[in-house]
């Protein structure tokens, strides 16, 4: 049975966002939507030197309101700027300085693209934690741009074969199991997370990835 996770590419997510990739069988990132500009998509909170949490927000391109996710670019000096605003979080301004790999991941702006970009985390990141899975963009698939919501999840997880849907317990107020069985698709949720909603980098930078990917592993609980 092919497993789908579907869900909007997130900067530096918190480590229950992973139990997506531990869940699925294929990763889709819902780019193909409006970009939400009080969400995580672009932004995400660490402490700063006064020990309260801050948010670190990815220089983009200046863009119109209804710009999708997969158009999102990033602003020309967004390297530059990066690294100056490193410097309000401690934590992340050191692991830069002695070379880490996780602190490469966020400054990696090369690919223009956010999309390709928080891709690019992702896969970087669900390697280090051993959840690898193949990660799909929903603007490549082709999918009927009329559909909304609830029916263009359902044609995403069509376009890949899945015979099954997992999403985060949110989504119990947006979709109907009975609307993904006619078209064959077992629809399930992830239980409540009860770990630590800190981003997956702070987590990364304090604990062996092999920690927090057991830690994954057990928040990871299917239901219906």
């Amino acid at each position: 049975m092919t497993t789908v996770a579907v869900m909007q590419p997130y900067f530096m997510p918190y480590a229950g966002y992973f139990r997506l990739f531990a869940a699925a069988d294929v990763f889709v990132l819902f780019d193909c939507v409006q970009f939400p500009r009080r969400g995580w998509v672009h932004r995400n909170r660490f402490a700063t030197a006064a020990g309260h949490l801050d948010w670190l927000t990815l220089p983009l391109l200046k863009c119109p309101r209804e710009t999708r996710i997969d158009e999102l670019a990033f602003a020309p000096d967004a390297g530059l700027r990066l690294g100056d605003m490193l410097h309000r979080f401690p934590g992340l301004d050191a692991a830069r300085r002695r070379g880490s790999a996780l602190l490469d991941l966020v400054m990696s702006t090369d690919s223009n693209r956010i999309a390709d970009y928080l891709r690019g985390q992702l896969k970087e990141l669900t390697s280090m934690l051993g959840l690898s899975r193949p990660v799909v963009r929903s603007s490549e698939l082709g999918i009927d741009p009329q559909l909304h919501g609830q029916a263009r999840v359902i044609e995403i997880a069509r376009a890949l074969g899945a015979r099954r849907y997992v999403n985060s317990p949110g989504g119990r107020a947006l979709y109907d199991a009975a609307a993904f069985a006619e078209q064959g698709i077992l629809l399930q949720f992830l239980a409540p997370f009860a770990g630590p909603t800190d981003s997956i980098l702070t987590l990364l930078l304090a604990e062996p990835a092999a920690a927090v990917a057991a830690m994954i592993r057990r928040e990871t609980i299917l239901c219906h």
